[in-house]
């Protein structure tokens, strides 16, 4: 009895374990099994036996250097389970420390049953890329770096690139602003070039439906979003066509960058599901998100003609995620120095001003505008012993104004606490390789609405 006891007052200490989430929401951070913010970017999803595996890039806050590749599981594409850090920094070669490793994709060769890994690596400057290939027997478990992909004995240099596994089983590399390679037969090679897509772009992403190849792109805006777009062809050697935009002009693809299109199976169906990363340096593993959304698909053209923050997996239809939350009122709401009110909303680009709200519950919500002059807020929540139980910074960025829930704490067993939102004085901003400057011009964190469960 003391031991049932004892793992009931765990499991409602960690909350965060045993909360389930019912739909993919866009634009926020998700949270694994330990409570951890899901960290894999660039990714891809390999569909095993019922199971999800979501590979990306395991990102750090303080640098752009390679930390290592992540795995999670997941049963409905949307709680998911930490596995492994799978690739880890190297002692040395094109994954050793200090050097880049990103746009990781994994697939199953049919012919052996080895699981192939393939990535872009590079110099921190990325003046020395290459294609990297790593094996593993299992799908979770540790990779073993084998070294550059070769084509003719000699290894691919090339940068952001993508994979692709058709219906008869055969695999290829899909390379930025052009080349499609076809893998050999046991994936550990390139066998041939099949096809070169002009005028495209960076972050190729490829899927099938209906006996169709599409292809997207992104433009080359370095970590800054952009309207990405897409060709299409009747084989995967072409003839390739450019097509156009397949999210409205001016939404920069919903404020994300192609990835991968997963083919979601959903009865007879095989629904084309694009992911996005909606990047946000230098803080990508606390504040970078994620985009996730079915593509329609009318012949040539495909869409995702407005964006869903919330969506079910299974209806593939939008939810509102916050039924059944409150909302703070205004008195209740603790505001300090540094913050104005403008239409009804909280303001303030004053570096360490905070804004505070007390309730009795299990989560937080808070809803604010992101734009142009905005920057980052620290996120913290305290339990009734003022202990912070999480904390994460969360970007407030956006090339054009977009008004939205910006994040949902973990959900903690039910009781006192307090959301706590700080204003860090950080911008997110960049520079390219010809050194043009990118991101925000201020600081700003704008809030509109507190809530709460």
């Amino acid at each position: 009895m003391k031991h049932l006891l004892f793992l009931l007052f765990f499991l409602l200490e960690i909350g965060t374990v045993v909360a389930q989430n019912k739909g993919v929401v866009n634009g926020i951070p998700w949270f694994d099994d330990k409570g951890n913010i899901v960290n894999a970017h660039g990714a891809c999803i390999v569909e095993e036996n019922g199971k999800y595996y979501l590979f990306g890039e395991w990102k750090s806050d303080k640098s752009n250097a390679f930390p290592g590749f992540s795995c999670y599981s997941s049963d409905d594409l949307v709680n998911w389970k930490f596995e492994n850090v799978v690739l880890r920094v190297q002692p040395e070669g094109i994954l050793g420390p200090n050097r880049v490793g990103e746009r990781v994709k994994v697939m199953k060769c049919p012919e052996t049953g080895e699981y192939i890994m393939l990535m872009h690596a590079d110099d921190m400057g990325y003046k020395d890329p290459y294609i990297g290939l790593a094996t593993c027997k299992t799908i979770a478990g540790d990779y073993q770096l084998q070294g550059p992909l070769l084509y003719k004995g000699k290894p691919v240099k090339r940068w952001d690139m993508g994979t692709f596994q058709d219906t008869d089983g055969k695999g290829y590399l899909l390379i930025h602003h052009g080349p499609i390679y076809r893998l050999s037969s046991d994936y550990r090679s390139v066998e041939a070039e099949v096809a070169y897509v002009k005028n495209s772009g960076e972050s190729p992403a490829m899927f099938k439906k209906n006996g169709m190849y599409y292809l997207l792109y992104s433009n080359l805006t370095s970590w800054a979003k952009n309207d990405n777009f897409y060709f299409t062809a009747p084989k995967i050697e072409g003839p390739w066509t450019k097509q156009g935009l397949f999210c409205p002009e001016g939404k920069l693809t919903y404020n994300s960058q192609s990835t991968f299109v997963f083919p979601l199976k959903r009865g007879n169906d095989t629904i084309p599901m694009f992911m996005g990363d909606r990047w946000s340096y230098p803080h990508q593993a606390s504040a970078a998100t994620y985009v996730w959304m079915p593509l329609q698909v009318n012949g040539a053209k495909i869409s995702i003609p407005e964006y869903w923050q919330a969506w079910d997996i299974e209806t593939l239809a939008p939810v509102d995620v916050l039924k059944g939350s409150r909302l703070a009122e205004k008195e209740q709401i603790k505001v300090g120095k540094g913050w104005n009110t403008v239409n009804e909303s909280w303001k303030s680009n004053k570096k360490g001003s905070k804004l505070s709200f007390t309730f009795q519950g299990t989560q937080s919500v808070i809803i604010g505008e992101a734009d142009a002059h905005s920057g980052y807020a620290k996120v913290s929540v305290l339990n009734e012993r003022n202990k912070v139980v999480y904390t994460s910074l969360v970007d407030f960025y956006s090339q054009y104004p977009e008004k939205a829930i910006r994040i949902i704490t973990p959900k903690m067993p039910t009781g006192s606490y307090t959301l706590s939102v700080e204003v860090t004085g950080i911008q997110p901003t960049w520079s390219d390789k010809t050194l043009r400057i990118y991101g925000s011009d201020n600081t700003f964190v704008t809030i509109d609405e507190i809530r709460y469960f």
